[in-house]
């Protein structure tokens, strides 16, 4: 009698364990590990950029690992930061796993890092599976990609921590209903806190450092939780969308982030 196995179940079943002894050994070395996840061309590496900068210049300890498919042109973008920067070429993988990121970590994180900042692959599907042993994930959309965002990526969005709309300085000029975003962020993940930012003007990125900080010393933020769910068809594992978010972790008030007031 032949067992028929849900490899995908598997895959992520190791994952999640890889990401539970990520998360373990980050936390005893005192580092905070930020999962920040969205669609290409979002503005993720400028304002990584930024958020490195400030923190080199005030003196906290941050690294960077930045994923990509190919090149190493955002390592070399970042490194003008001045904190530890590391690049991560996934040969077509569309996403960073626990164990890969793992590898790359050893030997090479600086000791006292408090904050290891993880740009993953630019998607919203894959990555969105995937526990990388983040203690904070960030899903970040720009006003170019239009409002009903979050209501095509629910999962992406529905496991966020924080949600950041980037490019503020052109939603003007693009025509983006700020409020029409708000109202789909609530309605795939209730209550989650979403700043506003613009890396070229310098909006928000104060106030998105200083929620960063706050997690990292301790301020409760619930962890996603990827519920998994057994299906009856054959599924790529490298292609997959995790299950519902548990929210019975506690979470920051949207007051938390200065800005940050819902639109009606």
């Amino acid at each position: 009698m032949c067992r028929v196995v849900d490899l995908r179940q598997a895959v992520l079943a190791e994952n999640d364990a890889s990401a539970l002894a990520l998360r373990e050994h980050l936390a005893a070395q005192g580092t905070v590990e930020v999962n920040l996840l969205s669609s290409p061309g979002s503005g993720k590496t400028a304002l990584l950029e930024g958020l490195l900068s400030r923190a080199v210049a005030a003196g906290t300890a941050v690294a960077a690992i930045t994923a990509d498919l190919a090149t190493e042109n955002d390592a070399r973008r970042l490194a003008r930061a001045g904190a530890p920067v590391k690049q991560v070429l996934t040969d077509g993988l569309c996403h960073l796993e626990a164990g890969m990121l793992r590898g790359h970590l050893d030997g090479w994180l600086p000791q006292g890092t408090r904050v290891l900042f993880v740009e993953n692959v630019g998607n919203l599907v894959c990555p969105a599976s995937y526990d990388i042993g983040e203690s904070l994930r960030i899903v970040l959309g720009s006003v170019t990609e239009g409002e009903d965002k979050p209501l095509k990526y629910p999962t992406a969005f529905g496991l966020a921590q924080l949600v950041v709309i980037t490019k503020t300085d052109i939603a003007e000029a693009v025509e983006f209903d700020g409020t029409a975003f708000h109202r789909n962020v609530r309605q795939v993940n209730p209550g989650v806190p979403v700043l506003e930012t613009s890396a070229r003007t310098g909006a928000g990125v104060d106030e998105l450092l200083a929620f960063i900080l706050g997690c990292a010393a301790g301020v409760p933020v619930h962890r996603p939780v990827l519920a998994r769910q057994h299906h009856s068809h054959a599924e790529d594992p490298h292609h997959g969308h995790a299950g519902g978010l548990d929210h019975s972790h506690s979470r920051p008030a949207p007051s938390a982030v200065r800005g940050t007031a819902e639109a009606p």
